[in-house]
């Protein structure tokens, strides 16, 4: 036997735990845990021996998320609305996108939001273009 390997099985029931796919919401909440932690160690030296560790346990915790929690597919103009809700904006609060009557129109699906308008959009709410596309 190996010395790294009998090392392995010496100190095999401290790190189990750290080395199992999540199958539940418990196993999840312990690498999501672990992971933090770990982060907290490292810091920003992504050197460090443990970053391949941090690399193992984030793959698995993204695949249970996009197992169980699928992010929900918005359009430009779902994200539009969400945003004018979040913010307390009317149709007119938004003269970049157009009159009240071009906001509507898009709104309820007669329109589509154009190239300008949705850098204006990206610009008037500071977040990326992709965002409304």
């Amino acid at each position: 036997m190996s010395v790294l390997i009998k090392l392995a099985a010496e100190h095999w029931q401290f790190v189990s735990p750290l080395l199992r796919k999540p199958k539940s919401e418990a196993d999840y909440d312990v690498l999501v845990n672990a992971l933090d932690e770990l982060l907290d160690l490292i810091g920003e030296d992504e050197s460090s021996p443990l970053m391949s560790l941090v690399d193992i346990l984030s793959d698995w915790i993204e695949a249970y998320d996009l197992e169980h929690r699928p992010m929900p597919v918005a359009s430009g103009v779902d994200v539009l609305r969400a945003m004018m809700r979040e913010h307390g904006l009317t149709q007119s609060d938004l003269p970049g996108v157009g009159a009240q009557s071009v906001v509507s129109e898009i709104l309820g699906g007669k329109r589509q939001l154009n190239l300008r308008q949705v850098r204006w959009l990206a610009k008037r709410f500071g977040v990326s273009v992709e965002t409304f596309i």
